[in-house]
């Protein structure tokens, strides 16, 4: 067994699953096998991940019948048609209900494995194994999985929890500096929504994660995937609680559907919708000039970018806003801050704090 391995646990009952942590997991057979119920195995890669990472943990899988099929890397890939791919090799390789499904890549193929796995043969088994920072602290965990449509981000998708997670360090040292930055935006938003304690860590080693310090990144991981199973661990399908993990997504998923899926990544729309959210916050009079100063200095310190792009006008906004997935009977549902680590939400706001935001005001 790996050395220096931290394990935590997504308690859901007889659905709980371990999250795995710690460098050079991706070759460990022993924290695969326990989790494979059937003979068959599809690894699921992108054209990026494939070529770094994919004959070592065919190697960890020596044993099994192991098919793979290797997606275009990209969100603009995150769709009904490329999700056929997966499909047709399930179906070309004869796999049975009680394969297995490998998501080994970033949050793109963790999320497109993840919906195959839930619907093919009405649900099989599937092992996250995150290579991007981004899905090793947000989403690999909690069972999320889907697809974007044209008029909206993550629309068409079900709840299906992985059988473990195996979230190995050693593949962040390959991941470019734009997707790392991604990442911490997903980490920022664990401190803002219940967790100022780390919120003031994340202030003080900034620059230590970004230069990609081992101790730091692993601590930021272990302290995220904490903070997000205990969510999960509480609101599975999202009927209260979890919703807070959507902090600045109903703004950054207009950005990304507004601006074509691709031109920015998640992480970058999301950094920027959490200034908005903190800026809405302070229209409404919840957060002081000193806190939403804080939030901007942060995310800025995360090479990540703090203002929406102009491309997307205010109009554009609410067209988009107005079909996300958290409106409820008509109703848009935001994630505001009365503090740091203090996030709520919210359907009764004044709109002219919303219009601000949008407006840039």
């Amino acid at each position: 067994m790996t050395q220096l391995m931290r394990t935590l646990t997504v308690d859901l009952g007889d659905r709980s699953y371990p999250i795995y942590i710690g460098a050079d997991l991706i070759t460990d057979a022993q924290l695969y096998r326990p989790h494979i119920h059937g003979r068959q195995v599809m690894i699921v890669s992108n054209e990026t991940v494939a070529p770094l990472y994919l004959d070592k943990v065919r190697g960890a899988l020596d044993g099994f019948d192991v098919a793979s099929v290797i997606l275009p890397d990209g969100e603009q890939y995150k769709n009904l048609g490329v999700l056929d791919q997966i499909y047709s090799a399930l179906l070309e390789h004869r796999f049975d209900r009680r394969c297995t499904l490998v998501a080994l890549g970033g949050g793109v193929i963790g999320d497109m494995a993840g919906f195959a796995a839930a619907s093919y043969q009405r649900g099989v088994n599937f092992i996250q194994v995150p290579t991007t920072l981004l899905s090793q602290v947000d989403s690999s965990v909690g069972g999320k999985t889907g697809v974007n449509h044209p008029l909206g981000k993550n629309m068409i998708g079900a709840f299906h929890q992985p059988q473990c997670v195996i979230a190995d360090t050693a593949t962040l040292a390959t991941l470019p500096d734009r997707e790392l930055s991604a990442g911490l935006a997903e980490v920022i938003k664990y401190g803002l929504i219940d967790d100022a304690e780390f919120f003031a860590w994340l202030e003080q080693n900034m620059a230590a994660l970004v230069a990609r310090d081992h101790a730091a990144l692993s601590y930021a991981i272990e302290r995220s995937c904490r903070d997000k199973a205990a969510v999960v661990a509480a609101d599975e399908r999202e009927s209260g609680q979890r919703a807070l993990l959507n902090l600045g997504h109903t703004f950054g998923h207009a950005i990304e559907t507004g601006m074509g899926y691709g031109s920015w990544l998640h992480g970058e729309a999301v950094g920027a919708g959490m200034c908005m959210a903190a800026r809405m916050s302070r229209h409404l009079g919840w957060l002081s000039v000193d806190q939403l100063a804080r939030v901007e200095r942060l995310i800025e310190a995360a090479k990540l970018p703090t203002q929406p792009p102009e491309q997307v006008s205010a109009e554009r906004f609410g067209e988009l806003m107005a079909v996300d997935k958290k409106v409820m009977d008509g109703q848009l549902r935001l994630v505001l801050m009365h503090d740091i680590g203090g996030s709520v939400i919210s359907a009764d706001f004044d709109p002219q704090a919303l219009q601000k935001t949008l407006r840039g005001d």
